[in-house]
């Protein structure tokens, strides 16, 4: 369930008289210089892995070759926080190179090719959701997204009523992609356990609680607590999206805390530093609820704060953090976004 934020990744984009295929960063490090027809087949761990494995997606099929281009990459979107900047360059590299080749793939393309180059070029084994939040971002909503069969519908967050506070730890996830990969392995080897128990099971997903109490006793402690969050999991996001169409922003903001204990205690993606920032958000009356943002380890902490209650929340937990680890946490209030667009030039 969800939203996407008013920052994001800017990418110029000029055309070349050649099939040479140039990517730049404005924060440095490596240029890509290619030709289009001799692309690197193995990711070689630079930050332009990201948008070469879009490319190579959306060459895929093609019967010719196209212009090359020269694309320069920015933003304002913090790197490796938790805040799907992975996915934010993915998609706006699709978005890209679809409206300068001409390719007509679409938002639904642009979300296929930023999944599949992260997945099959990067080797990242993520999931859907986070090139789906960058696609299809509605403001004012959240994205109700069934990751079972890509359905998914939005759902109504006034922003008259609840700010979206994003606090940033400041310690960045090195070994957040090994350790997802291995979330992943965990979780499919609790799933070939746990669904041949389930009639019908097609995922982790469709396993019961009940099932799970009744068996998860005669799995490996380590299966039981991921596959326990899991489920646990998927049947918070459903009743927080019944408290969302009710309105009421309290209960859903209860079981983003609740998700939070989960992640810290069954799927172990946590650190003290995300621990004590949700703990100073559950510990006031200025929020709804918050939880860690992101595959964990570091980065980020996302908070539901009632309107015009921000300052409150960000001088105690600011307070609680420079006690504890003797740094400032970042703190940063957000808007709601439409998601990848054209700009038209200034």
């Amino acid at each position: 369930m969800p939203t996407a934020i008013h920052r994001g990744t800017l990418i110029a984009a000029r055309p070349r008289s050649d099939q040479r295929m140039r990517m730049a960063s404005t924060l440095g490090g490596e240029v890509l210089d290619a030709d289009l027809t001799d692309l690197p087949t193995v990711a070689g761990g630079s930050w332009f892995d990201y948008p070469l494995g879009v490319l190579i997606e959306l060459l895929k099929g093609g019967s010719s070759t196209p212009q090359g281009l020269d694309l320069f990459f920015g933003g304002d979107l913090p790197i490796g926080a938790g805040l799907s900047s992975s996915a934010s360059i993915c998609v706006g590299t699709a978005l890209a190179l679809d409206e300068c080749w001409g390719l007509g793939v679409g938002r639904e393309g642009w979300v296929k090719a930023a999944l599949q180059g992260e997945r099959g070029f990067v080797g990242v084994q993520c999931g859907i959701m986070d090139p789906h939040a960058v696609g299809f971002a509605k403001p004012g909503h959240l994205l109700w997204l069934d990751c079972k069969d890509g359905s998914f519908t939005h759902l109504p967050l006034d922003p008259d009523a609840v700010s979206i506070v994003v606090m940033d730890t400041g310690v960045k996830r090195k070994l957040a992609a090994g350790a997802f990969n291995q979330r992943v392995q965990e979780c499919r080897a609790a799933a070939k356990f746990l669904m041949p128990l389930s009639p019908g099971a097609e995922c982790l997903r469709d396993v019961s609680e009940e099932v799970l109490a009744e068996h998860g006793v005669r799995m490996d402690p380590v299966l039981q607590r991921r596959a326990r969050h899991v489920i646990g999991e998927v049947q918070r996001t459903f009743q927080a999206r019944d408290f969302l169409i009710q309105g009421d922003l309290a209960g859903a903001g209860a079981l983003m805390v609740e998700s939070h204990e989960s992640l810290r205690l069954d799927f172990e993606v946590s650190v003290p530093e995300l621990d004590l920032l949700v703990d100073a958000i559950a510990k006031g009356g200025e929020s709804f609820g918050g939880r860690l943002t992101g595959a964990g380890f570091g980065g980020c902490v996302v908070a539901l704060v009632r309107r015009g209650q921000e300052e409150a929340l960000r001088e105690r937990a600011q307070g609680w953090f420079v006690e504890r680890f003797g740094r400032d946490p970042g703190f940063a209030v957000f808007l709601g976004d439409e998601g990848p667009r054209e700009l038209p030039l200034p």
